[in-house]
């Protein structure tokens, strides 16, 4: 549990650095109520905040389908796909990857959490700002999605949901500090990072893959045990 939540929060932080490039003008314009020091702080922590519960409401989610898997012995091949999924993404051209664009139905979606963004930002209140922080977990983002394969791999609710949370936590540091410094980051920098990100995801991609294996490795590649001589056991009881 601990390796899995560690292997979550260093996700974060590596992968907050492309948050930067794709919310980080969002984070740069919240509504504050004014431009100290503590309203900076307070209003980065209700922002970010937001974003925590909503990648932690995806682990309950996808918790739900990763133990249902679980139960029917798919875990492994859940993990495989996930990984297979993640490594098609990044190889086959976009004309050929499923796009937000190509799905009407998403284009419904994802236009109604920009618009309803919108107007929260002409507001300055502490909801708003929470508010902000939730609606922005719900967009798009090849990262979060990475970390939602990751979540489906862990095998059970609890550790999903401490999963996605930790992987939001591990995001902070860097979105903290985008309040306070702005532009920090200068924009070669960032299109630097841009190149080295589907090289994460490959990474993650091949991690999914070698854990859904059941080769033997601690914590790497876990034997999951075999239900079946559970099943034997008690069929041979007199």
């Amino acid at each position: 549990m601990i390796q899995l939540c560690i292997a979550a929060f260093t996700m974060g932080i590596l992968g907050s650095f492309h948050c930067v490039g794709m919310c980080g003008p969002l984070a740069l314009s919240l509504p504050l109520s004014s431009n100290s020091r503590a309203a900076k702080l307070w209003g980065a922590f209700l922002y970010n905040s937001g974003r925590v519960v909503t990648y932690s409401c995806f682990g309950l989610l996808f918790g739900i389908i990763g133990q249902t898997a679980a139960l029917f012995h798919f875990q492994q091949w859940l993990s495989i796909i996930a990984g297979v999924l993640i490594l098609l993404f990044i190889v086959l051209p976009a004309k050929y990857t499923m796009q937000q664009k190509a799905v009407s139905a998403s284009n419904i979606f994802f236009t109604n959490i920009r618009k309803k963004l919108g107007s929260l930002f002409s507001k300055k209140t502490k909801s708003s700002l929470f508010t902000i922080g939730l609606l922005n977990g719900l967009l798009p983002c090849g990262l979060v999605y990475m970390a939602i394969a990751g979540a489906l791999a862990a095998g059970n609710i609890k550790s999903s949901v401490l999963f996605m949370a930790a992987f939001g936590i591990g995001t902070l540091p860097l979105m903290w500090s985008i309040t306070f410094f702005g532009n920090y980051i200068g924009i070669s920098a960032r299109q630097k990072i841009r190149k080295a990100y589907p090289y994460m995801m490959a990474i993650m991609a091949c991690l999914l893959i070698v854990r859904g294996m059941g080769l033997g490795i601690p914590y790497v590649s876990p034997v999951l045990n075999n239900s079946s001589h559970n099943v034997v056991e008690c069929c041979n009881k007199p």
